[in-house]
């Protein structure tokens, strides 16, 4: 999930004028809501009106549990594309507590825990992931809410997160003192990187170029390939259609990953298939 509701008012949709979402928690489910398989998410939509009832708490939230249950409504018809996604994700995570921060620093607690227990659908591609970096420091590009950042530097590396909303910057800056694992922020655009040439051992660009246009992956390619000193991940999921509500704008395809790499050394790069594609770089 991209994170752009986090940054900007609400916009209007090929469906009508923005979402207004209201959500709060409730033992039980309401007389006139839809109720999702887990019976913990009920929900109503009246015109351009959206209400959530749930039974989340600080305790339980996660990224993992928002993904699923937002999925859901989907599915069902009650959101439509990624602005109206991501307007339900904020609402239903603010609402576990009656207090913002309280409610985040919960999420993100629970969301990095899930991932690095290995229950959430997500931990095989960043424990991949992990496995790859080379080197101490690393940076991830389009980090969104910078849960891989986080697992980095619980392993003692030294990170830094960047991505164009510095709305989920602002978030993780906080989770990461919260924490206490201590990652470097940094608003930045994949295409136009703020950093210098060889800034860094790794650069990972984890389920990011999925979100580009296709003119623009050759160009964020080149981007990380200058920032890095020895290595560049590359992840994608293979969908066998594009994800509005994630914001994807073109599905990937092994051939997609060979065509990025047309023009380096055969001996540089490496494909393979792991929950999705990878293209690794090595740079040295």
């Amino acid at each position: 999930m991209s994170t752009a509701a986090l940054d900007s008012q609400p916009e209007a949709t090929p469906f009508g004028s923005p979402l207004m979402v209201t959500a709060r928690r409730l033992p039980e489910s309401e007389e006139g809501f839809g109720t999702a398989e887990s019976n913990r998410l009920c929900w109503r939509r009246a015109g351009n009106a959206l209400s959530l009832v749930h039974s989340y708490s600080p305790s339980d939230i996660s990224d993992a549990a928002v993904i699923t249950e937002l999925s859901a409504l989907v599915e069902a018809g009650a959101i439509h594309g990624q602005t109206e996604f991501e307007s339900a994700a904020v609402a239903l995570i603010t609402s576990v507590d009656e207090d913002d921060q309280i409610a985040w620093r919960a999420f993100y607690a629970n969301s990095v825990a899930e991932l690095q227990a290995g229950t959430a659908a997500f931990s095989p591609v960043h424990r991949r992931g992990r496995s790859l970096l080379r080197g101490e420091s690393v940076l991830e590009i389009g980090c969104c809410f910078g849960f891989f950042a986080l697992q980095c530097a619980a392993d003692g590396l030294s990170v830094t997160a960047s991505d164009i909303c510095t709305g989920a910057l602002e978030l993780l800056d906080d989770a990461s003192k919260h924490l206490g694992l201590p990652v470097e922020t940094v608003p930045g655009d994949v295409r136009r990187l703020p950093f210098s040439d060889d800034h860094f051992d790794t650069v990972t660009v984890l389920h990011l170029l999925e979100h580009l246009d296709p003119e623009d992956v050759d160009r964020a390619i080149t981007e990380s390939l200058r920032v890095a000193r020895r290595r560049v991940l590359i992840a994608v999921p293979y969908e066998e259609e594009a994800s509005p509500h994630f914001g994807h704008l073109q599905t990937v395809t092994e051939e997609h990953l060979r065509h990025w790499a047309r023009h380096l050394d055969p001996g540089r790069f490496r494909i393979f298939t792991d929950h999705g594609g990878w293209l690794v770089i090595d740079l040295d």
